[in-house]
């Protein structure tokens, strides 16, 4: 399933490339807003401009991969009553859609996430890890995806009982912008707000990789922040795994 899903993400590539140079685009626009903050705070949130800059970019090519904007094709399946067939497969309904989320994932990393990070490096002042520091960010982004899918599976679920999900949706949506680091890093929200949202489950999708990708963590650091993404990766899972068993109970197709 995982490489279904790769190769069924990988099918359009020029459709990618057209999203890849967007977000480059808006990476642009967002850097220069920063360097404008960042010179008149030099070291806001114990940052400087080029790992603002570098942050941003990171944000943007994470954009595809986390899947900040989007939902799962799972929950048109429960709308239309085609889940009914998922359920028959001789694979649990979580870990087939994992599996096929993550074929996504790895789709769109390869696709979409090298332009903004390239361009971002040749135009501004540019964060660039070691080998170890690539290494630890790979992982990083393999829990971010993990963690993704948790918040975006039980959000699918949620159409079991509501049977719309745009209000839903809508809802989570703003919460991955705001407490994810999209828009401003996670480092400048102020006093309780920023420790609030630093631990929470979206900082886990773009911060912490960020974080990560700019050398902030290293040694015990380093194995708290991912173990703070797997934390949320297993607590979301898990309960996803529950609401599954419970909306086995709760599916009616054609009044069966």
């Amino acid at each position: 399933m995982w490489w279904y899903g790769f190769r069924r993400h990988t099918a359009y590539p020029l459709g990618s490339v057209t999203e890849s140079v967007t977000s480059t685009v808006f990476g642009f626009m967002r850097a220069y807003v920063l360097l404008a903050l960042w010179e008149e705070r030099p070291a806001l949130g114990g940052y400087d401009a080029a790992d603002a800059v570098t942050f941003c970019f990171i944000t943007q090519a994470l954009i595809g991969p986390v899947q900040i904007f989007g939902g799962m094709d799972l929950t048109e399946r429960i709308r239309n009553g085609d889940v009914a067939i998922d359920l028959h497969r001789p694979a649990g309904l979580q870990g087939w859609w994992l599996a096929d989320d993550l074929g996504r994932a790895a789709a769109s990393l390869v696709l979409r996430a090298g332009p903004p990070l390239a361009a971002g490096a040749l135009v501004f002042p540019f964060r660039r890890p070691g080998p170890a520091g690539l290494a630890a960010f790979a992982a990083a982004v393999v829990l971010a995806a993990a963690v993704s899918f948790g918040l975006r599976y039980l959000v699918a679920l949620g159409m079991f009982w509501l049977h719309d999900d745009r209000g839903l949706h809508a809802v989570t949506l703003v919460m991955s912008l705001f407490f994810s680091g999209m828009i401003l890093p996670l480092v400048v929200f102020p006093g309780a707000l920023g420790t609030v949202a630093q631990a929470l489950p979206w900082a886990a999708q773009i911060q912490v990789p960020a974080d990560v990708f700019l050398g902030r963590h290293t040694g015990a650091e380093l194995i708290g922040a991912l173990g703070f993404q797997a934390a949320w990766a297993a607590v979301l899972l898990g309960a996803g795994a529950l609401l599954t068993r419970a909306a086995r109970r709760k599916l009616v197709v054609h009044g069966g």
